[in-house]
């Protein structure tokens, strides 16, 4: 659920809400009430003296979202419904609509910037990170086109989060001291084992303890200086380590994933090292620092590799160096990408903690988010 400007010809503006979502069975009612947020945003509309209009999308979200991420969820990997969001329904569904309205723009409330260059005759759109480091958004955008970057406005990227709400506030609107909205994309702070639960039921599992130092670990270790060997993941079997607990779902966990196992006793805390969804079993390690939460680099398919500045697009057997993020707001950590025919292999130069399948990996160049994709390993 969100409100966005639609920007015409001779700078009229309307103002378009998206409900994206009908099902209120798992929504925590008093954290992000849709009729609510929708009032809100027709009295600023009201208060600007802008046309208002509500459009439901939740058809198209639940196809391209939900059913997305019931189906990755199943398969024991994490997607990230906010930068599918935007991808599939922000800047593509509601996208046309605008354009069928005779909109020139849509307007969003990201906090990121835009910059338009001419390099050799062709016009590049340039996606950059927010003034206000603390709310940078432009890693939720980094699967977006040249053609939809093309009609984005980021009319608050360039202020900071307080100078915001000064602008609310000297103009009266109502949303002035709003809290940040928070959960999943559209559709609010929700319980995710409980959405999750709709049609993946629970079922009683085990819970492994794999101690910090294992021969498998070892093993892939000294496996050798290939790309392939530096980024494989790790592959855990019964057998090697013991039962310490019981869980309803395996395909309710994630790798890093620290609270929910509802574990105690031991002398460090548990983190989810790996799921195996076919088995319905869980790996834990005890420790942030667990050898098995550690990886050298990871892995993105061929077809999941995507460029949002295409004139810097790699071809098979070329490298690049890039700064990288794998989760929101992590800081920044430097890179070697390798294009390879079957896909892209990023190396990283400190191994990073928690390299999670069916998360995506953003590449920068400076504060330019460069291009994008989806984790396989």
């Amino acid at each position: 659920m969100a409100a966005h400007l639609l920007v015409e010809e001779g700078h009229e503006v309307i103002a378009l809400f998206m409900r994206n979502w009908h099902d209120e069975s798992v929504t925590l009612h008093d954290e992000c009430p849709w009729v609510e947020d929708s009032n809100d945003a027709m009295m600023v509309a009201d208060k600007l003296g802008i046309p208002f209009q509500v459009i439901d999308l939740s058809a198209e979200y639940k196809e391209r979202i939900v059913d997305y991420m019931f189906a990755e969820y199943s398969a024991g990997r994490t997607p990230n419904p906010d930068v599918l969001c935007n991808r599939e329904i922000k800047f593509d569904i509601f996208l046309e609509k605008a354009l069928e309205l005779g909109a020139d723009f849509v307007a969003t409330g990201h906090y990121c910037r835009k910059r338009t260059t001419t390099q050799n005759g062709q016009t590049l759109h340039h996606l950059l990170a927010g003034a206000d480091g603390s709310k940078d958004q432009s890693y939720f955008l980094c699967q977006l086109n040249q053609e939809q970057l093309a009609k984005a406005l980021f009319p608050i990227g360039e202020l900071q989060k307080s100078e915001v709400r000064a602008v609310a506030s000297e103009l009266g609107l109502v949303t002035a001291d709003k809290k940040d909205s928070q959960g999943l994309c559209f559709i609010g702070k929700v319980s995710l084992p409980d959405f999750l639960q709709q049609k993946l039921a629970p079922k009683k599992g085990e819970v492994i303890e794999i101690a910090p130092q294992t021969q498998l670990e070892k093993e892939l270790a000294n496996s050798g200086i290939s790309l392939e060997s530096k980024v494989s993941p790790y592959h855990f079997e019964p057998q090697m380590g013991k039962v310490i607990g019981m869980h309803n779902g395996a395909h309710y966990f994630t790798i890093g994933q620290r609270k929910g196992l509802a574990i105690g006793g031991t002398p460090e805390p548990l983190f989810v090292l790996g799921t195996d969804t076919e088995k319905n079993i869980i790996y834990a390690g005890q420790g942030s620092n667990h050898q098995a939460l550690q990886k050298e680099g990871l892995f993105i398919a061929h077809e999941d590799v995507h460029w949002l500045r295409p004139d810097c697009r790699l071809e098979p057997g070329q490298e690049a160096r890039y700064q990288m993020r794998i989760r929101y707001r992590q800081p920044l950590f430097p890179v070697t990408l390798y294009q390879e025919k079957n896909g892209l292999y990023v190396i990283f130069d400190q191994a990073q903690k928690a390299v999670t399948p069916g998360q995506f990996a953003a590449w920068y160049q400076n504060d330019e988010v460069i291009g994008s994709g989806v984790i396989k390993y």
